[in-house]
């Protein structure tokens, strides 16, 4: 019988060898190119798409490269949908939607956050279950309002009901709760109200998540369809997704699929842009609001 005392003798793991980290290497970056060409090949093929004639698009072999490239599809956009009228009722409409959803749910999440109140997380999870419910469900209850209020086709019916997000509260009380609470005690101690710790101390050290929720705001406002399909059918408020979805043809017509093309590359840029310019802070909100992927 082998004494308890005697000390155990383990294996050494040999270390990774100069081969095994490059194969590992070489391997992780192939799968993030594989991943990453599967996401920008769509778009490369919308472009390239747009930049064709109409007889070159359906042709046996695809064609990457436009041969010949020509830029008729975005001419012809321009004159067959009001392009002007239609991208400026949508970067309004998207605006304005971001701004007032941004205030509003500011003043919610610090509410919720910062003030103390009787059945105040109680208040929150009534208000956090309405994410449950889909918003589809919604139009018709929105949409009865909304005409007895007499603002079909009008900015109103568009802006209005998006400027309250469950998801804008949710995500903006997370990153305030994270925010230290030195400076809002000092604020009070030197006779500060609720309205100036919020506009002067909580919004300036919450700048990541707030541009996060404008990139949110942006992209729900500008993509939306449905909701101004039953809102805004006139021309005067048209936002750009349903001006665009009028350039499908009906069942017996071909549908000219270098001008839609030209017209989802139009709708892209925007949000591209607003992106880019909130990238910065867009991962940073991301990662203080708590949410995970």
């Amino acid at each position: 019988m082998k004494p308890s005392n005697l000390p155990i003798t383990r294996k050494p793991v040999a270390a990774p060898t100069v081969i095994t980290r490059l194969v590992r290497g070489v391997g992780q970056y192939g799968l993030m190119i594989v991943l990453i060409a599967l996401m920008v090949l769509p778009f490369l093929w919308m472009l390239s798409t747009s930049l064709k004639p109409q007889q070159y698009i359906l042709q046996t072999v695809p064609q990457w490269i436009p041969n010949p490239l020509t830029f008729e599809s975005y001419t012809q956009l321009a004159d067959r949908i009001d392009l002007g009228r239609t991208a400026f009722n949508s970067v309004f409409v998207a605006v304005v939607s971001t701004v007032g959803q941004i205030i509003i749910a500011a003043m919610a999440a610090y509410a919720f956050s910062r003030m103390r109140w009787r059945g105040r997380d109680t208040v929150f999870v009534l208000y956090l279950a309405t994410l449950m419910i889909p918003a589809v469900v919604l139009v018709i209850p929105q949409f009865i309002l909304v005409r007895s209020l007499g603002w079909v086709n009008s900015y109103a019916a568009l802006i209005v009901p998006s400027l309250f997000s469950t998801f804008g509260v949710f995500l903006l009380r997370q990153s305030f709760l994270g925010l230290p609470k030195d400076f809002e005690e000092a604020a009070f101690v030197d006779g500060a109200n609720h309205f100036v710790i919020f506009w002067r101390i909580v919004l300036p050290l919450s700048q990541p998540a707030l541009a996060t929720l404008a990139v949110f705001s942006f992209m729900g406002s500008w993509n939306a369809y449905l909701w101004p399909l039953f809102t805004a059918r006139r021309a005067e408020v048209m936002t750009l997704p349903v001006a665009l979805a009028t350039l499908q043809a009906g069942p017996r017509a071909l549908t000219e699929w270098n001008m839609v093309m030209a017209g989802s590359v139009v709708a892209v840029l925007p949000i591209l842009v607003v992106y880019l310019l909130a990238q910065r802070w867009f991962v940073s909100g991301v990662i203080s609001s708590g949410i995970k992927g």
